[in-house]
């Protein structure tokens, strides 16, 4: 008794149709990939589920009803300072010492921006029975409200007090040895 043999080949076809039934999920076609017909329909009616390949480049705005809205606050702007008559090199030596800086945390801003106020108001008898000043500054009369949306304006994340000379940081050098 002889079986039949049932042999499944796959068949690979190197030529692409052209406007054929296609999982467009599955194939990103960006830059050049894609036929001729493909890229003609990307530029005069672009496919919803097909990316358009940007190039890492980011949109300046947004679109709207067909129109395009620039919108400011997108727009990179570059900073870069005057470096004219400036001596240094852009070199750091394998020489220097690595100077470790604590965590930047709560208590230490803190301690920078209030501590001092509240010391001297404290031996000048500016407090009332509860602590609270007498003549507060304008950070503390803010409400939490008021202080939370000052914190969430653009540009709140710059420090504009005047830090004092040392920024109050006690910075440990790798090289000394702890006494």
């Amino acid at each position: 008794m002889s079986l039949p043999i049932l042999t499944l080949t796959r068949g690979i076809s190197t030529s692409s149709t052209l406007c054929g039934k296609r999982n467009i999920r599955k194939f990103l076609f960006y830059g050049k990939a894609g036929t001729r017909d493909f890229k003609e329909r990307q530029r005069v009616k672009p496919h919803p589920l097909i990316p358009i390949a940007k190039r890492g480049v980011r949109d300046t705005g947004y679109e709207k009803d067909g129109l395009w809205i620039d919108v400011p606050e997108m727009i990179p702007e570059l900073v870069v300072p005057d470096l004219k008559g400036f001596e240094l090199q852009p070199y750091v030596s394998y020489r220097s010492t690595v100077e470790k800086q604590p965590k930047f945390t709560a208590e230490l801003l803190f301690d920078l921006i209030y501590a001092e106020k509240i010391k001297q108001d404290f031996q000048a008898g500016k407090l009332d029975e509860n602590g609270q000043p007498l003549e507060p500054s304008i950070e503390e009369s803010l409400t939490p409200e008021e202080a939370l949306a000052q914190s969430q304006k653009t540009g709140s994340d710059l420090f504009t007090h005047e830090a004092p000379p040392s920024f109050g940081w006690p910075i440990k050098n790798e090289n000394e040895q702890e006494k």
